[in-house]
């Protein structure tokens, strides 16, 4: 029988991706295209069974993708954890939120450890792609391997590369971007890039899982860092009557040293406001203290707060009246434009800040149609997605801009709205400034 290296280079290998979200399913169809057969395994069993039906699951996902795959019999979904002895090489792509405690919890990726232990044989390749503190593949993930009895390295294979996935980017897909590779040794990193050289533009190897890891983390703190700046400065030049947008888009002309980022509301998504916390967790364990990192998340969890703050001043100057009992509807509740994803979205926290203020609270998302249950707020789970018509928008006492999503009629908006609290720029950057627009 060939081996595992012969069987990655003529695809002949089967590919199981644990994981079927906005991470695990793009990787999944994207090895699917590559050649290889692919089954991907989800504790969600109604998700299954759409993804076996070609029915949509995750909105930005081209369906007729999905139903591509599905019709070259490449490809399946399943339930069964118990079956993981079939694929040569697991992906690994669950979850790793935060505790309460802003602490790493990584139960999901434990879990699927033991489940993939169960039926571990000789010559599998395990691959973690889920973002997480270095040494958590060769720390967390290889003890509970190993615990069958078998080896990393010698009776199968280790390793790490972290997920690149920007959900809603139509320039950069999964299979435009690189992908970085570190391995528990070299025979690992190896057999790791060659699943993923036709699945992605090129692979990046880099010397151990534990690079691999501090890479996704770096990425992430970097765009962490530089949002919090501009959030600071948003802050600061709101006090000197200067637009900091307009501030922006004149540096970004400068053809070096310097990148533009944009202030919001608040970080949401699946890794900028969590990923961070993983790095500062981890150096605390070597006494050191990550004062940089940690500063930057204090001003990015605040700017819900600053929203707030600026929204009750906004609303009592110009109709004279405080925000409880004021009537708010937020335009958008997923975390960025286009997609259907609330993960950690500032428009949550913004919710359950203004109704703790008395205010009277409805939504408009043209992606989210309810909200689903999560961890943090799991009483705002069923609200749903109120009309954005003129009679909605004329009743609102101020409407709050939180996610800029392309398909809302901002013009209409402007037009019928008493109060427009912009958190994005997008009325002027879609032409409709006007007097009763208020950028924040």
């Amino acid at each position: 029988m060939p081996d595992l290296t012969s069987r990655l280079r003529d695809r002949t290998a089967e590919i199981g991706v644990i994981g079927l979200g906005y991470v695990g399913l793009p990787l999944a169809l994207a090895a699917v295209r590559a050649g290889f057969r692919v089954t991907g395994y989800d504790i969600n069993a109604e998700r299954v069974g759409l993804i076996n039906e070609g029915r949509p699951v995750i909105a930005h996902l081209d369906t007729e993708g999905l139903r591509a795959a599905l019709a070259t019999g490449r490809f399946r979904a399943s339930a069964d954890m118990a079956d993981l002895s079939r694929p040569d090489a697991i992906l690994i792509c669950v979850p790793t939120p935060l505790t309460r405690q802003r602490e790493p919890d990584l139960s999901y990726v434990r879990a699927t450890a033991r489940d993939i232990a169960r039926t571990l044989r000789r010559g599998q390749l395990v691959v973690l792609e889920s973002t997480t503190w270095p040494g958590t593949t060769t720390e967390i993930v290889r003890p509970i391997l190993e615990s069958t009895g078998l080896t990393s390295g010698s009776d199968f294979h280790l390793a790490f590369s972290p997920e690149r996935e920007d959900p809603g980017n139509a320039r950069y897909g999964l299979a435009d971007l690189p992908k970085v590779v570190g391995g528990d040794g070299e025979a690992a990193r190896d057999l790791a890039c060659l699943l993923y050289d036709p699945i992605v533009a090129r692979t990046v190897p880099v010397s151990s899982t534990e690079a691999a890891e501090a890479v996704k983390l770096t990425e992430n703190i970097f765009r962490a860092v530089n949002i919090a700046l501009v959030n600071e400065l948003k802050v600061v030049y709101d006090a000197l009557g200067i637009d900091v947008w307009e501030v922006i888009g004149a540096a970004a002309t400068k053809p070096f040293g310097f990148m533009p980022f944009e202030p919001g509301p608040g970080l949401g998504g699946h890794c900028i406001p969590i990923d961070p916390f993983y790095l500062t967790w981890k150096a605390r364990e070597h006494d050191i203290a990550t004062r940089f990192i940690e500063l930057a998340g204090e001003v990015n969890r605040r700017m819900p707060h600053y929203v707030v703050e600026r929204l009750a001043l906004i609303v009592d100057r110009e109709l004279g009246r405080p925000l409880g009992g004021a009537a708010i509807l937020m335009v958008g509740m997923a975390y960025k434009r286009n997609i259907d994803d609330v993960r950690e979205s500032p428009a949550l926290k913004l919710m359950d800040l203004l109704e703790a203020r008395g205010g009277r609270v409805a939504f408009h998302d043209p992606f989210v149609e309810r909200i689903p249950p999560t961890r943090e707020f799991p009483h705002l789970a069923g609200r749903a997605s109120t009309a954005l018509t003129a009679e909605a928008m004329a009743a609102a006492d101020a409407v709050l801009v939180v996610t800029d999503h392309d398909g809302v009629d901002y013009a209409a908006l402007v037009r019928h709205a008493r109060i427009v609290v912009d958190t994005r720029n997008v009325c002027a950057r879609t032409g409709n400034a006007a007097a009763n627009v208020f950028k924040c």
